[in-house]
């Protein structure tokens, strides 16, 4: 535990914790779980400067005041330190608790913006996404994340020159694949099944967002990366909201191309040849 974290919690709150313990995860910092006086559990992490917690405390207070998405209740946000409640979790994803996601994922698909992107740039796994307000979804998919994050991956010796060619190619010809969504939407932006918290049969709360207006369909691309809904979250997902022809086929693939290149800046390896599987699956 770092030093002064407990003295930091007790200024926070003016109550001095029972015991600080530390828990697995923190892509940027450390995680606490927090114990307080009367059974109280709290959540803290801790990371340097730069961390961004601020930014992290600010989108899940967005989607708190915003959405009915069940998240942490945000008590301090710092650059450095985060504290906020705990969540019940502890469960897998049942097939009950993947349709209850779909209900609480489709609600937050609904909320619709003026433009794509949002009002001030957010984070994704430590890495800035830049969030320009656009009126197109597919410039601002192939500038903004595709090509963004390509560039940051190159930047840091991570992707090679030559699959940068690649997709750049790929990001100039988007349009044989993608079409323009009826609105932008609201979306969670980080759905893993690490960021999605059960505890018995339910869904509890998400965590960890990164958050911006978008076409819904990268979030349910993304929801399939490492495994996290199958059929049961699409079957409910679908009743609430149509997901339109081809996605499964082909977009899913694409939109895939974001997180893949995220993964790929942080830590190359599998990930950069999961980036080359797809371009050749598409052509390029």
């Amino acid at each position: 535990m770092r030093p002064g974290t407990e003295d930091l919690i007790e200024n926070i709150t003016g109550t001095r914790p029972l015991g600080v313990s530390v828990l697995s995860g923190g892509c940027v910092g450390e995680v606490y779980k927090v114990r307080m006086p009367g059974g109280q559990e709290l959540v803290a992490k801790a990371g340097g400067p730069g961390s961004g917690l601020a930014v992290e405390g600010f989108m899940l207070d967005y989607l708190g005041r915003n959405s009915a998405l069940p998240v942490p209740e945000v008590l301090h946000a710092s650059d450095t330190f985060l504290l906020m409640t705990c969540i019940p979790s502890g469960s897998v994803l049942s097939p009950r608790s993947q349709a209850q996601a779909a209900d609480l994922l489709s609600a937050l698909h609904d909320i619709a913006g003026e433009t794509y992107g949002f009002e001030r740039d957010t984070l994704i796994g430590g890495l800035v996404q830049p969030n320009p307000r656009s009126p197109r979804w597919i410039d601002f998919f192939r500038d903004h994340r595709l090509l963004y994050m390509a560039h940051e991956a190159l930047d840091a010796g991570r992707l090679p020159a030559s699959l940068m060619d690649r997709i750049e190619t790929l990001a100039g010809r988007l349009d044989r694949w993608l079409t323009e969504p009826d609105r932008p939407s609201l979306i969670h932006g980080d759905m893993w099944t690490g960021n999605v918290l059960c505890s018995g049969d339910g869904v509890t709360g998400f965590v960890d967002p990164a958050i911006y207006f978008a076409d819904a369909e990268i979030e349910l691309a993304f929801s399939t990366l490492f495994g996290t809904f199958g059929d049961a979250f699409f079957r409910r997902y679908a009743e609430r909201r149509p997901i339109r022809p081809g996605f499964f086929e082909e977009r899913r693939e694409i939109y895939n191309l974001y997180p893949l290149l995220v993964h790929a800046r942080l830590f190359g390896g599998s990930y950069v040849q999961s980036v080359e599987g797809t371009l050749s699956r598409f052509g390029f």
